[in-house]
């Protein structure tokens, strides 16, 4: 029977108001991963490759394993791996593994029913629970015992759990982001993890470089910190001189990214003028950071590794000011060759027209 005028017009409204929901829906999901790509600042190679791996991989619904020295932002790293996923809508939830003791990490991540132990008088769901149909991110994996570990093996081989004191295998659609800041192969050689567990966890990697590794995305680091701060304490922004942007460039900072954000925290919080110099007591940078400020110096090749990095670092910065981006002649009084100049430069991710004004 063909639908008269009012129930055609009721029709009409629902198939717009569906539509209008779609649109809302697919803008927020497209905000949603700009917002999380646009968390990841920077300009240098290092982090062009990693924005296109985090598209590459997100889509693909297997478990990722982030690795990176501790303060490079993997944990922001890991909500864009969820943020463009299809699982976007859901829970993210993240799991600091070190702060967990064995005995109730097996509670915290599965739950318990009621009666498990005493004092479980009720149902508790555990966090794989709570990121059903999202994602669970477990940050420093390394930490997590080999009794542990057989649990989480069995949840990514069979997507299965049991809740503590449960006779019943309960079915899990989470996706899990784990992350170290330590290298789990060495772990497994040494036999402190377990080589299956790593496999499951590594279906798709991403690493993140150490800050002193990538200079050139300092500024624009400094920036968005200096704006952050700024609006969270209700204070004018101020101007960071060339002087010591150019100091923050060649540091080391041990702490990496987090070391920064915190830098730059507290000269928001303490400033009192329109611009921090060189001669600010709060700008607490040592020139020599790579003698004695590490938390661990490492293998003795790691520790010779670093302190080399750091003199080319601000040699090639000194000498690229120096001659305003001049390679030529700044590779002449180095007394190598232009080729081999330009791979050094690369190689600290130094660029020519950066220095063509300094």
């Amino acid at each position: 029977m063909p639908l008269d005028g009012k129930e055609q017009l009721n029709s009409r409204c629902e198939i717009s108001d569906e539509n209008l929901l779609r649109e809302r829906e697919s803008a927020k999901e497209a905000l949603r991963k700009q917002l999380a790509v646009n968390q990841i600042l920077g300009k240098s190679k290092a982090v062009h490759e990693l924005r296109e791996k985090i598209k590459l991989i997100s889509p693909c619904d297997v478990t990722v394993l982030i690795t990176g020295e501790s303060g490079t932002g993997k944990e922001l790293v890991a909500r864009a791996v969820h943020y463009f996923s299809n699982r976007a809508g859901k829970p993210f939830i993240p799991v600091h593994c070190g702060a967990l003791p064995e005995t109730l990490f097996e509670n915290e991540l599965f739950g318990h029913v009621g009666g498990a132990f005493t004092g479980a008088s009720v149902q508790q769901n555990g966090l794989v629970k709570e990121a059903e149909g999202g994602t669970l991110f477990l940050d420093e994996i390394s930490t997590i015992s080999p009794y542990v570990q057989i649990k989480l093996l069995r949840l990514l081989q069979e997507g299965e759990y049991k809740p503590l004191g449960s006779s019943k295998l309960q079915k899990a659609d989470t996706r899990i982001i784990a992350a170290a800041n330590i290298d789990l192969v060495s772990l497994v050689h040494e036999g402190k993890f377990r080589e299956d567990l790593f496999y499951r966890l590594n279906i798709a990697s991403l690493h993140l470089p150490p800050l002193r590794g990538r200079g050139e995305d300092i500024p624009a680091l400094v920036e968005h910190f200096v704006n952050k701060y700024s609006k969270k304490y209700n204070k004018p922004n101020i101007n960071i001189s060339a002087e010591v942007m150019e100091k923050f460039i060649l540091y080391n900072w041990p702490g990496n990214v987090r070391e920064l954000e915190n830098t730059i925290q507290k000269l928001i919080v303490m400033s009192t003028g329109a611009i921090v110099d060189i001669e600010n007591p709060n700008l607490n940078i040592q020139d020599d950071a790579e003698y004695g400020s590490e938390p661990s110096p490492g293998s003795f090749q790691l520790a010779k590794k670093r302190v080399v990095d750091s003199f080319e670092k601000k040699y090639l910065f000194k000498l690229m000011k120096d001659y305003r981006g001049d390679v030529s002649n700044a590779a002449k009084h180095a007394g190598t060759s232009r080729t081999a100049f330009w791979n050094l430069l690369r190689r600290h991710n130094l660029s020519p027209k950066d220095f063509l004004h300094t």
